[in-house]
């Protein structure tokens, strides 16, 4: 089964992770960034020579989101950046393909296990399973 691993992250949350510390998020220092980039990799490392990843990705900033709908008038109507600065949202995703839910919830617990600056907060991991339509 293919399931959908999600890390969440605000605005501030990146913005930490550059060095600007805001109240509850203490700034991170190179040696922070690099340790989270080896964890994440090592994790990587071990889905793909399981078999399990299928593939996945770190977001940019929310910042530099994009929002589109349609307006009233049947035209777009676009707004840059349209994401408050502590609104927790996606900052990156595993799609994996495996065994069952006991599986993918250890892999997401071994995800939320990786190293931030003391003080940082503790972000959901969360899981979906990705659909083949059959359940709607």
């Amino acid at each position: 089964m293919k399931y959908l691993v999600m890390v969440q992250g605000s605005q501030r949350d990146y913005d930490a992770m550059r060095g600007t510390a805001s109240p509850g998020l203490p700034p991170w220092s190179r040696p922070d960034v690099e340790a989270m980039f080896a964890y994440m990799e090592a994790v990587n490392d071990e889905l793909a020579a399981s078999g399990e990843l299928v593939d996945a990705q770190g977001l940019t900033d929310p910042a530099q989101a994009r929002a589109v709908i349609v307006g009233p008038d049947g035209r777009p109507v676009v707004t840059d950046a349209p994401y408050g600065a502590g609104e927790v949202l996606m900052a990156g995703y595993w799609v994996l393909d495996c065994a069952g839910l006991d599986r993918v919830t250890e892999i997401a617990a071994r995800v939320a296990r990786c190293p931030t600056p003391e003080g940082s907060p503790a972000r959901a991991v969360v899981v979906r399973p990705i659909g083949d339509g059959s359940e709607i």
